[in-house]
This record gives structure tokens, sequence and C-alpha cells, in this order.
């Protein structure tokens, strides 16, 4: 009989976290804002002396969610900080890698997604309309890194991610900082969220 592989990875936190069958007991929001602010977003391909990290991407796009939904609840707020935490241990696949990996990539989002969001009291999965808001300020902020960090013109970056609204995102930057700025930036906006759900 063949030996079952390994399928479960241990954090830093000592958890030892199933990627299969996640438990909410086994997440922990520093677990999940160091191994974001190591997540390089475009495959580590941005201008700058450090990478981009999915924690900071998740920061911004934080903040274009509460623009495009200024009435927004702390408990929506804290489903788009975390609409990619996942990535703290499947890693940051660009989208055509994705859909060249298959549904099994999805299916492994989706569980991982769920047991996030029963461990800091947000619904297993989210609403629909909730997530056509967070998907909406997702593009904003992948359109914004496309033209300032990832080598895209204007025009290219309309094509794939839409034409941006400047009203949203016009004083708004790409900020590139050392991994531990951005995780305690990330956990510092996590813990204001979660005290006023």
């Amino acid at each position: 009989m063949a030996k079952q592989p390994r399928a479960w990875q241990r954090m830093l936190s000592g958890r030892r976290l199933d990627l299969l069958d996640p438990t909410p007991v086994d997440i922990e929001i520093e677990d999940i804002a160091h191994g974001l602010a190591f997540v390089a977003r475009w495959n580590g391909q941005t201008r700058g002396d450090y990478a981009y990290s999915v924690a900071e991407h998740s920061l911004l796009v934080e903040d274009i969610f509460g623009r495009i939904m200024p009435k927004a609840t702390p408990a929506q707020r804290l489903t788009a900080l975390l609409h990619d935490a996942p990535e703290y241990v499947i890693g940051d696949m660009i989208s055509p890698v994705k859909a060249a990996v298959g549904p099994g990539y999805d299916d492994l989002d989706t569980r991982l997604s769920a047991a996030i969001h029963i461990r800091f009291g947000l619904p297993a999965l989210t609403p629909p309309r909730l997530k056509k808001k967070i998907k909406q300020a997702d593009k904003l902020s992948a359109w914004m890194e496309a033209v300032q960090i990832a080598g895209f013109s204007k025009e290219e970056a309309d094509r794939f991610f839409g034409k941006p609204d400047p009203d949203i995102i016009g004083d708004l930057g790409i900020h590139l900082r050392p991994p531990i700025e951005v995780r305690r930036d990330f956990t510092a906006r996590h813990t204001a969220l979660l005290k006023d759900l």
C-alpha cells in the first residue's frame, strides 16, 4: 500500500495546518500576515528593491473596497482584507497558471478560505454581491500594480483589468516596503477590523 503524501504544513506559530482538510483552530493571523508579507505578486516580476507582497496588495484592496463601498461594515472590510489569505500557504499563482492547474486549485482555495473566515467570525462563503465588489477592488489594485510596477502600459492594463475610475484610485500609489513592515501593518489592520465586528 502506497504511503499517503504529507498534506500539512507546520506554521511558525506551531500550528499544523492540513491543506486538504483545514480547520479554523489551526488558523492564526500572525501566520497569515507573515506568509502573505513574503509572497510576491506577479511572480516577483516587479520593479523596485522589494517584492510587492500579497499582504501589501490586500491592504490596498481593502482600502479601495472601502472607497467603493463607503458604508461597508467592519465584517465586509475584513472579508476584503482576507480575500487572498489562502495564499499564505498555497502561494500566489498568476491567472494563466491557475487556469492550467484547473479546478483543484479553486477547491483548495475554497476550503482554506472557509476555514479562515470561520476562524475570524465571518461567513464561510462570501455572499455573491460582496464578492463582486471585492473583485472590483481587486481589479483596480491589479491595474495600479500593472501600470506602476509590473511594466504594463495603461492601454494594456485597461484591456486586462478594465479602465479604472480616477475618482477612486487617483490619490493612491503602490508602496514597496520591507516584509516586516507590511506584516506589522496587515496584522494591525486585521486587529482594528476584528475589534469592531
